[in-house]
């Protein structure tokens, strides 16, 4: 599509091969770079996203899935920006496609990524007077932990849209396991949402201390008395 070639040339005239090489360390050697720096990336990339305003959901969804794709890493944040720039024209009913894609070439960067743009999805939907966690049961019991890990990081930012209580009960379901990527969000999930509601998050933190990991502790109170 005429997109992605336009795209491949705005990324591959601002990519500094020398960045290739420490950025793949820094993801220890999952992907293959262009070696194009975040913001280098969005602004060579804005004025083509920019186009896509009312472009539709399908749309968007089948760009994405073109350059999740490509064997450099930096087209899948670029989908990523797409996505979050548009998130206005997705609706609930694309979370499960939203969710497919997160699985492919998945990694702490395009989870995290993509947990951002379904939390988008899920607070619009719930300021409509909708379901602010539509499909996020089934990721949290998914059998794939990077789902998991988005179920409980898509309430981040929420601050007073935050269902506490869906909070507190997904870090409960999930405080057993050994995975480092869901013991860190656990921790923080509940530390951002102790910059909303501090004493909650406290009290929860110490009534559990004993279900919830180290790690997960630590994070939730980093920045709290104990």
């Amino acid at each position: 599509m005429y997109l992605h070639a336009e795209l491949k040339a705005a990324l591959e005239a601002v990519a500094e091969p020398g960045r290739a090489a420490p950025m793949q360390a820094y993801m220890r050697g999952q992907f293959v770079f262009l070696g194009v720096a975040a913001p280098q990336r969005r602004l060579a990339a804005k004025a083509l996203l920019a186009g896509l305003q009312g472009v539709g959901a399908e749309v968007l969804l089948e760009h994405a899935q073109l350059l999740w794709q490509q064997p450099e890493r930096e087209y899948q944040h670029v989908a990523l920006d797409m996505l979050a720039m548009h998130r206005r024209q997705l609706l609930p009913e694309h979370i499960p496609a939203l969710l497919d894609l997160a699985r492919q070439r998945a990694w702490w960067d395009s989870i995290d990524g993509m947990a951002d743009v379904v939390g988008d999805v899920l607070q619009a939907q719930l300021r409509r007077g909708g379901d602010g966690h539509a499909h996020m049961e089934g990721a949290l019991r998914h059998a794939d932990f990077w789902l998991r890990r988005i179920a409980m990081l898509h309430q981040l930012g929420w601050r007073g849209d935050t269902d506490a209580r869906w909070l507190f009960d997904a870090a409960l379901a999930l405080a057993h396991e050994d995975e480092f990527f869901i013991r860190k969000a656990i921790g923080w999930a509940l530390r951002d949402y102790a910059h909303h509601a501090p004493a909650a998050v406290t009290a929860f933190a110490n009534a559990h201390r004993q279900r919830l990991s180290a790690l997960s502790y630590r994070e939730a109170l980093k920045h709290q008395p104990r």
